[in-house]
């Protein structure tokens, strides 16, 4: 009872700890919420200036075309002027020699005074066109321009995003290493528990007999150290934080068939879903725990000695998102 006293009573730090590593999650947490906030926002703005400037191009296309077919009228207008004008010239040149000439050379005078007003009229129209048609390739560009400094502008953000991600995730793989640390020494400085990484790692041998999927009294007593830690730092991540504890099981490439474990996958995969259970029953929510074996298939030493082997024999835990 005084060494379990004891241990629970090295707990003080955690708070602390468990603030600072809410803290960074959140603020990750919040720098994604302004991100995508971001993207959606100027992909927003991108998307209204794409269809502003489809519309430009379509109001450009049809301009052209009335400019071109207003042009097209001006030059028959003039062609009919110039005309006119020379049939005038042949008829004032007969109206000498009679009245019928004469009465021909006022009507033509008249044809031609109407021919002038409607070129008159059509070389206003297609100047108008002509300045509708520049102010719309003005706009066209400078939408264009805005279009590409959003572009630039989204680029920056992801840029600037980046770099603010990996220096939280370091922050964060820092913190998760601590932790770990901390809790190796509350179970003590023993050659059996490591850091691995961002990994807390169990030789199989400290939880398990040979072949068995069944804790030992050991392991019930680590477990429960481990299970308490778990407890102290779920009072203080909020609500909002997901989470979860994964138990990976392996073991090394020695062939293994038993009535009970007809591999090394199987029986790998027992002992991780025998911690999670106990962490269960010590109180741990099943939600915010994950049974995985890998059997042989992840070694962390490839040797085929008896201390390679003892090395992938192991349970470990890692604290991560789901």
């Amino acid at each position: 009872m005084a060494a379990r006293a004891r241990s629970r009573g090295m707990f003080d730090y955690w708070p602390g700890f468990v603030d600072v590593l809410s803290t960074l999650l959140l603020v990750i947490t919040f720098m994604l919420s302004i991100f995508m906030l971001g993207q959606f926002y100027l992909g927003q703005q991108l998307n209204s200036r794409d269809q502003s400037i489809l519309a430009l191009q379509a109001r450009i296309a049809d301009l052209a075309n009335q400019l071109g077919l207003a042009k097209k009228a001006e030059d028959d207008a003039a062609a009919e002027v110039d005309k006119l004008r020379a049939t005038l010239a042949d008829t004032e040149a007969r109206a000498a020699a009679g009245d019928a000439a004469k009465t021909e050379l006022a009507d033509k005078q008249v044809a031609l005074t109407d021919a002038e007003a409607q070129l008159a009229l059509l070389n206003q129209q297609v100047e108008q066109l002509r300045l509708q048609l520049l102010a719309i390739q003005e706009a066209l560009q400078i939408s264009d321009a805005k279009n590409k400094e959003a572009q630039v502008e989204i680029e920056q953000l992801g840029q600037k995003l980046n770099e603010a991600l990996a220096e939280k995730v370091k922050e964060l793989a820092d913190y998760r290493s601590e932790f770990f640390g901390r809790l190796k020494q509350i179970l003590g400085e023993r050659s059996d528990i490591k850091i691995s990484g961002d990994r807390f790692v169990f030789q199989s041998e400290v939880l398990f007999a040979v072949n068995s999927a069944e804790l030992s009294e050991q392991a019930r007593v680590d477990l429960s150290v481990l299970a308490e830690a778990l407890k102290e730092i779920m009072s203080e991540i909020p609500d909002d934080i997901d989470w979860v504890l994964r138990v990976d099981g392996h073991s090394d490439k020695r062939p293994i068939s038993t009535p009970q474990f007809p591999s090394n996958l199987e029986l790998s995969s027992a002992r991780a879903v025998s911690v999670v259970k106990f962490l269960i029953a010590m109180g741990v929510p099943a939600e915010h725990l994950a049974a995985t074996g890998f059997g042989d298939k992840r070694p962390i030493d490839p040797g085929e000695t008896d201390e390679a082997y003892a090395k992938n024999r192991r349970i470990e835990f890692k604290l991560t998102e789901p």
